[in-house]
Order: structure tokens, then sequence, then C-alpha cells
């Protein structure tokens, strides 16, 4: 490994570590305030939500995040049998206004994107980065066909080029390219530009869903 590419891993960790012990600390009276929201919305469900992801190198963590659908969510949508079809017709998505997995406040936590504020820990635990390839199920690799030891190589992260590029307004195939035009193409400025071209994406709520 060059000098520069591991100056860059180093950099790219110190400040992986400084934003996410900051935000964390700036964020502590938000994140008290949606962990009440949710309770006070459905006081039987849990306020997080973790789901199994593959990070770099195919080591397998828990992503956390704010839990948005309630606790029973598969059932309560396969008792809607025109919903539910309509549901698998559509490639496993509903239009969230019509989705009835979802809470009140979680449908607020995702056009918001503050339902991935919890991920400041996965990256503080290093097992995520701010910036990288989006974590993907065991399942969604097989998109990845050849590429995939490519695509793992890296670190995954909280917010990326495909999320810069559309995010959920963008799905496989095309999604698969801008992932891997990250990884061939990462650097600390590529990092920095897709930090600040996150913001206005996220408060454009650019493809949140």
């Amino acid at each position: 490994m060059g000098d520069d590419k591991l100056g860059y891993l180093y950099i790219k960790r110190g400040m992986d570590i400084l934003i996410s012990l900051i935000g964390l600390l700036m964020l502590s009276p938000v994140i008290l305030l949606i962990s009440m929201l949710i309770k006070f919305d459905d006081p039987k469900t849990t306020i997080f939500f973790k789901q199994l992801r593959v990070g770099k190198n195919g080591n397998s963590f828990f992503i956390y995040k704010f839990r948005t659908m309630h606790q029973n969510a598969e059932n309560i949508l396969m008792e809607n049998n025109n919903l539910y079809k309509k549901y698998l017709k559509n490639n496993y998505k509903l239009e969230q206004n019509e989705d009835p997995r979802i809470t009140k406040i979680g449908l607020w936590l995702r056009k918001t994107s503050m339902d991935e504020i919890p991920q400041l820990i996965n990256v503080l635990k290093g097992e995520m980065s701010l910036v990288g390839p989006r974590p993907v199920v065991p399942e969604e690799l097989e998109e990845y066909k050849s590429k995939k030891n490519e695509f793992l190589s890296v670190k995954p992260g909280m917010t990326g080029y495909w999320q810069i590029c559309g995010r959920s307004n963008v799905g496989y195939p095309e999604r698969v390219d801008l992932e891997l035009y990250y990884v061939k193409r990462k650097s600390l400025m590529f990092d920095l530009l897709i930090i600040f071209k996150t913001i206005p994406s996220v408060l454009k709520k650019d493809g949140a869903f």
C-alpha cells in the first residue's frame, strides 16, 4: 500500500472519529427528543432498529437506525391483501404515504433522513465511514456479480456518491455503477465534495425513502 493511500486512510479514519463524536454530542438533545417521540407514537415499540448488513471485506455488522415502522410491520402489511400484492409487484416497495407499516413519526424521520443519525455509532465503532458505498443486505450483493470484492474493498458509508446522485430514485443496475465509481476514485477531496453535496440533498429530501 502506497504512502499516499495509507495517509488517506489515516486521515479518513481520523475524520470519522472526530465528526461522529462531535455529531453524537451535539445531537444528543435531538436524539433524546426523537426517542421520546417514538415512544409517544407507539409505546410498545423499541426506539432503535438494527439490521444485518455487509461491510468491508464481507464482514457483517448490525446497522443502527431510529425505528420508523411498527413492531409487527409485516403482519400489518399482509392484512391488506390488495396493498400487499402491490408491494410485491412494485419490487417490494410502497409509497411512504400509503405504507401502513410506517409510524407517523417514522414518516417524518424518513423524509428528513433523521432516522439515520444512530449510524454515527457505526462510524465511531469503525464498521462504517462517513463516506462510502451504502451498506447492503446480503441478498443485494448478487447485484454486484463479479464486482463484489471490489465493492467490499472499502468501508460502507452514511453518505456516498449514490446518495448525492438521487439515492432511492436510482435503482439497480445503475446503482452498481455509481457505487463502483466511488470505489475507483475515492480520495479525500472526493469525500469532502460528497459531504458538502449531501447537505442540500438531504434538505431537498432527494430520494428519501
